[in-house]
């Protein structure tokens, strides 16, 4: 692995998490992005948005080595071998867990074993509280060093590690792996609270026991299909997003990582995107993992209770709106900037949203669960004003400032009346407004088809009246539209496959946006789903695994790929 200006390529990553916090670790083995105490906290190593500034937890052999590096078997344990010229040494770590489930703290633990020879490691800890705006005072306590800044409390433990010392806010050590002998680390954080001091002995049964934990978890799934590796990976990767103490789920553990390498489009994507929820739990469904599934969609059902009948684009961990919209004087990723910590979007008219709230209850009562009267009074209010707000532009997914009539959005809206119908149908939803909610559905139906469709394009394009195409139409396909119009749906699968390819499977979101970022991975596994689910299953095996070879070595893809570099 090479870095740019101090900056790691995104696809030398790997994550850690524990259910509250996520860490990204470099091949080189410095944690460059860890928000403390919860994902969704200012950053307390930032080095990913600001190699000088940002902080970082670093543990490196100081001579060259090559590296290799894989999750323990079915865990989000990573385990990473050195090899130098004079010897091998491995790398375990993990934000740990325990047999009842969370740590009372956040304990990073970075376990190192001597497999051959001698290897010589350098360590340093270098907290940047509140992205570096807090200052950082370091003291001895207890037998261990201790970071603080902005409510933050970080001991920071170190056996057989060699003696640490502190320069520059900044605690530095080095240590030898030899063959046979074991070394450990361990940073353990709090707020407001006292300062937990674990003994080596409990931090090393924790990092143990975190490896039994992922795999009773994996072990709770019912699924029996191909590709079942990678599915474990992708949920495991999937439940590092849920916020274990409520069941929130966040689109991703990072802020501000560009759409464009030098750009401003930089968001902070540590919220609880509805959409992003919503398919979320819909892959815990269909892993068979029922208690995740109520977890995670009561505590939507929560937060869209608070703003109902309208409904924001996303929610803060906690449920509510979320308000906070900074820029941090941070260099940013590859010098993209602004660095954000909040997202104006939560303002934003999204009429999918709806569609995809419905989409989920839809799929939780079809798994033999039911609606309490609260929730369905709830949503039938929710569908009562969106029978009315459909008529109006929106941002969209793609959260653009042009408010159109997005065809995705529209779509999505004929979901969530389809959806409710069926819920009608079942006895969950009342039905004295079911005559309306269908007529509204006809209403949207027949607009995508009259305004939406364009037989010059031969597709649904981007918005009404356009000639420009998005990728976000194939997602008409989970929701039903193929059976609303078979054979437009099936023309608009392979003009978009073919105007928005960027190569290699890939897909640019929109024709519009195409020569300004890269391609956007979501919209080639959109193209896998609308293959599968009009029946050309063979193309759509091909490219998914197609699509694969684009994982790292740890098995993870990124949001966005490069077509000229992959």
């Amino acid at each position: 692995m090479k870095r740019q200006d101090g900056f790691a390529p995104i696809g030398a990553y790997a994550a850690l998490g524990d259910g509250r916090t996520v860490a990204l670790v470099a091949a080189d083995g410095s944690i460059d992005f860890m928000s403390l105490p919860d994902l969704h906290s200012p950053g307390t190593f930032a080095a990913l948005l600001d190699p000088d500034g940002g902080g970082r937890f670093v543990l490196a052999p100081t001579a060259k080595f090559d590296v290799e590096r894989r999750y323990v078997d079915r865990t989000n344990v990573l385990e990473t071998t050195y090899t130098t010229k004079d010897g091998v040494a491995r790398v375990t770590e993990a934000l740990t867990l325990q047999d009842g489930g969370l740590v009372p703290w956040v304990e990073l633990a970075r376990r190192v074993e001597g497999l051959a020879g001698e290897v010589e490691l350098a360590w340093s800890v270098e907290p940047r509280f509140d992205w570096g705006r807090a200052q950082t005072t370091i003291e001895r306590r207890r037998g261990c060093m201790v970071a603080s800044g902005a409510g933050i409390k970080l001991g920071i433990h170190a056996w057989a590690a060699g003696d640490p010392v502190v320069e520059d806010a900044t605690v530095r050590g080095t240590m030898v792996a030899r063959g046979g002998e074991r070394v450990l680390l361990a940073l353990c954080a709090t707020h407001d609270e006292p300062i937990p001091v674990p003994s080596r002995d409990d931090v090393e049964s924790r990092l143990d026991q975190t490896i039994d934990v992922w795999r009773r978890w994996l072990d709770e799934w019912e699924y029996d299909g191909p590709w079942s590796d990678e599915v474990a990976r992708s949920a495991l990767a999937l439940k590092l997003l849920v916020h274990a103490p409520n069941g929130a789920i966040v689109a991703a553990p990072t802020t501000s990582l560009p759409e464009r390498i030098g750009g401003d489009k930089n968001y902070d994507y540590r919220y609880m995107w509805v959409r992003d929820a919503s398919y979320t739990i819909d892959a815990f469904i269909r892993l068979g993992l029922p208690e995740q599934v109520h977890e995670s969609f009561c505590c939507l059902l929560r937060a869209a209770r608070s703003t109902a009948p309208d409904l924001r684009p996303f929610y803060t961990v906690e449920g509510n709106v979320a308000q906070r919209r900074d820029e941090l004087p941070l260099r940013g990723y590859r010098d993209s900037r602004p660095v954000r910590y909040g997202n104006a979007a939560a303002s934003q008219l999204q009429l999918g949203t709806w569609g995809d709230l419905l989409e989920t209850t839809s799929l939780y009562v079809g798994h033999g669960n039911a609606l309490d009267s609260g929730t369905a009074t709830m949503l039938s209010e929710c569908l009562d004003r969106v029978a009315i707000a459909w008529q109006d532009a929106d941002s969209g997914i793609w959260e653009l400032d042009d408010a159109r009539h997005y065809t995705s959005s529209k779509i999505g809206i004929w979901m969530a009346f389809d959806r409710a119908l069926e819920l009608v149908e079942k006895g969950e939803l009342p039905s004295d407004h079911a005559g309306h909610w269908r007529r509204q559905r006809q209403a949207v139906q027949a607009f995508v088809e009259e305004r939406c469709w364009s037989e010059e394009a031969g597709a649904y394009v981007e918005f009404a009246g356009a000639d420009s195409l998005d990728a976000a139409v194939l997602r008409g396909a989970r929701m039903g539209w193929p059976r609303v119009a078979p054979e437009r749906f099936a023309r608009t699968i392979d003009t978009v496959r073919e105007r928005l390819d960027a190569g290699g499977g890939l897909l640019y979101r929109t024709s519009r946006e195409r020569d300004h970022e890269g391609a956007f991975l979501a919209c080639s596994f959109w193209l896998v789903s609308a293959l599968a689910r009009t029946g050309r299953e063979d193309e759509a095996a091909e490219l998914f695994d197609d699509l694969l070879e684009y994982r790292n070595d740890v098995g993870l893809l990124s949001e966005e790929i490069d077509p000229s570099s992959g």
